[in-house]
């Protein structure tokens, strides 16, 4: 029930359910920000409704997280999986039945956060039947990944028209890098208004704890050097550059190696191919037997494997952000990266960890193997990983920023547009 005392906002996530299980198809990095952005929102004092696609029948159509924090799944095209790149017909049904809600509920939402490319259609078509103000967070831009595919789907020249437009007509968007700031500027519009708050983790989560009781729990050996990847299973995420630098290591006779991939869904799902692609580079490598498809993981195991792990690898060919760096961190695991995106923010060289040049295999097994087996070096970066995340990353730290912009955004539209004048709160190192 909405409190009289709360303001009422509305979280818009087309695709990414907040309320899914992390790691399957279309669970990932955005599931995450969201969910942890609403529910922290909530405890900082607003009513806060996540808003989602129904994609099972079976699935409630109401989550309540906390008192004043729900998702709320609307129907928008057939209730069963459905790519992306296909969703866009299936948004004005998604517009309708986001109306029909705020209708029945007697509900106001004068700021609106949306998510993704095909939420921000959404925002735009609501904004102009109505006076919300509009943030948003890409998550992913179609700029940077046509870049990279040799077939592009047909709603690409749509889908970049839609990034412009809520760039220049949003109140506000937040980029979650000076990296990815920088990518807008020069491939979306030199126009509207930017702030960059970047994403969080739940520090109470990740966190330092014994990497021989997470070895235990896990039933890994003492002595093995264990390699991690977290994340779904995409072309995009550079898990083939993995694998064979996995192989690379392997060659040098190195001993006690082994390689554990957590994430994915389904045989039947689209990351269920790319899967079975990966399988079968591992097989043709001979790598099977050193190998671990963990699946997927819940959030409440997945600090285990970060903290049981030697070194975590993030081989995108580009990351906005890339939450599971900040996750790993966090648990003390130094990581090896791409040098691209929001990487670059998240990462302190030599510090916290090591970034390489995307699909650069030779680069990313000496990366590993330094990290491997430089034992006084990692230590220290154990320590300096977790303790730089616990001051830049907090969710209740981020989701502070984002508070505030939604209450300067709100003060400006009842004083009727006045400059812009926000600045991002500095947060206390301790939040």
């Amino acid at each position: 029930m909405l409190s009289l005392n709360r303001q009422a906002i509305a979280l818009i996530s087309d695709h990414a359910d907040p309320a899914a299980d992390i790691g399957c198809e279309e669970a990932g990095g955005q599931n995450v920000y969201v969910r942890h952005v609403g529910e922290t929102l909530a405890s900082l004092g607003w009513h806060v409704d996540m808003f989602t696609r129904k994609v099972h029948a079976d699935d409630a159509v109401i989550v309540q997280h906390s008192p004043h924090c729900r998702t709320i799944r609307l129907k928008a095209g057939a209730e069963t999986y459905i790519p992306r790149d296909r969703l866009f017909e299936h948004m004005p049904e998604f517009v309708s039945s986001f109306q029909s809600f705020q209708r029945t509920q007697g509900l106001n939402y004068p700021l609106i956060h949306t998510n993704y490319w095909l939420s921000a259609w959404a925002g735009l078509e609501l904004q102009k039947t109505s006076g919300i103000q509009l943030v948003h967070t890409y998550h992913s831009l179609g700029a940077v990944k046509y870049q990279s595919l040799v077939e592009i789907p047909q709603v690409a020249s749509t889908r970049l028209r839609v990034e412009r437009e809520i760039l220049e007509r949003a109140n506000c968007v937040v980029a979650t890098s000076p990296q990815e700031q920088e990518t807008l500027r020069s491939l979306v519009s030199t126009r509207g208004q930017i702030e960059i708050i970047p994403c969080g983790t739940d520090t109470d989560n990740f966190r330092l704890t014994s990497k021989a009781h997470a070895r235990t729990q896990l039933k890994l050996g003492t002595h093995e050097k264990v390699i991690l990847y977290v994340g779904r299973f995409d072309e995009r995420k550079g898990i083939e550059t993995l694998v064979r630098a996995f192989a690379l290591l392997k060659e040098k006779d190195l001993q006690n190696l082994k390689l554990i991939i957590v994430g994915g869904s389904s045989a039947n799902m689209p990351d269920g191919d790319e899967r079975k692609r990966i399988e079968n580079i591992v097989n043709d490598l001979g790598l099977t037997d050193y190998t671990l498809f963990a699946g997927r993981i819940g959030h409440d195991i997945l600090p285990l494997y970060y903290t049981a792990a030697d070194v975590c690898v993030i081989p995108s060919y580009y990351e906005p952000f890339g939450l599971v760096a900040i996750e790993a961190m966090a648990c003390g695991v130094p990581v090896v990266a791409s040098n691209v995106g929001g990487l670059k923010f998240t990462i302190i060289p030599e510090e916290t960890g090591l970034l390489v040049e995307p699909k650069d295999i030779e680069a990313f097994a000496n990366g590993i193997h330094r990290i491997l087996f430089d034992d006084l070096w990692v230590r220290k970066m154990r320590k300096q990983a977790s303790a730089n995340v616990n001051q830049r990353f907090s969710w209740t730290g981020v989701t502070i920023q984002l508070s505030e912009l939604y209450r300067h955004v709100l003060a400006r539209s009842i004083m009727h547009e006045q400059p812009w004048s926000y600045k991002v709160p500095s947060i206390n190192k301790s939040a």
